[in-house]
Order: structure tokens, then sequence, then C-alpha cells
């Protein structure tokens, strides 16, 4: 089992790759590990941020979010696994969120003895995370944009819309 531990993380982000509507997610984690890149689906960055947020509410802390971190993805972007499993917790002495993605899930049992399981485990102070909330939002909301009758992302040439009976939009 491999396991690339950032603690601390110098930077800790979710970005993209390609056009909307054909996006590939990443979290990325730098620090003294070198640089290391997962894929996730759009629908997990959302969920984590939610959760990060309610995490940090939670927890009473106000403290501001670390300056914007607008810069791309650093390269070379080679996922070095897909995320199925995320967890979350708050590590009260310190006052840090930790954040761990597994290409697997540990509550499952053991995995087959000729796996290779990989994790990444970081740690972010809570301006970091507030941080990673505010861009993982901002990424997630310059996707395609909805159509305004049923919801469904819009692509450059329409979509088919469940409410026209199926005609083009």
């Amino acid at each position: 089992m491999s396991l690339a531990d950032f603690d601390p993380v110098a930077r800790f982000v979710a970005g993209t790759v390609g056009p909307p509507g054909q996006r590939v997610f990443f979290l990325q984690a730098r620090g003294g590990h070198g640089l290391v890149s997962v894929s996730l689906e759009k629908q997990q960055v959302t969920v984590l941020a939610e959760r990060v947020e309610e995490l940090l509410d939670r927890v009473g802390d106000e403290a501001p979010a670390d300056r914007p971190d607008n810069e791309p993805l650093d390269t070379p972007i080679e996922d070095e696994f897909r995320v199925g499993t995320i967890g979350l917790a708050w590590e009260p002495a310190r006052g840090r969120v930790v954040i761990e993605c597994h290409d697997h899930d540990p509550d499952e049992g053991p995995p087959p003895p000729d796996a290779a399981l990989h994790s990444v485990r970081v740690v972010l102070t809570t301006g970091q995370a507030r941080e990673f909330v505010r861009r993982s939002g901002s990424l997630v909301a310059a996707g395609r944009p909805p159509c305004p009758f049923c919801g469904l992302p819009l692509d450059v040439t329409g979509h088919i819309c469940p409410r026209a009976n199926g005609y083009r939009r």
C-alpha cells in the first residue's frame, strides 16, 4: 500500500482539464513529498467542499480563507489513481482538517492480495480549508450553464430537453 502523506501541505486544490462538458476533475497536493494528482468525479468535489465547510462551521472556526489561489494545476498532471473513497476528519489538538483519499473503501475489508492500494492524506490549516471550499465552489459553477426549463446542463449545440418532450432547446 502506498500512502502519500502531506503534513503540512503547501498547496491543496481542485482543478480541471478539458472544456466544460468534457472536464476531468483532479485534486492536487504539493508539499515535502512532491506533487500528487488524483482524479475524481465532479460530484465528489462538490460534496467534499460542502462537508469541509460544514465541518469548519461545526467546530466554530472563524479563520478567514488563505489568499485566493486561482492558479492552474501544477504540471505534469498525471493522476496517481482514481478516488473511490474520501474521508474527512477534524484534528482538535492542532486545529487542522484532515482529508484522506483512497482508491478503495477501507471499510469493505482487505483487498485482493495482488492489489496495489493507494491513498493520499492531506492536513490543512483552517485557512487552507476555507480557500479549498471557495475555489471548489467556483470550479464547479464554471461548468456548462443549466437549461432554464429542466436544469440539465446545456451543451454548445443545445440538448434534448425532457420538458420539451425530447425536442432540442
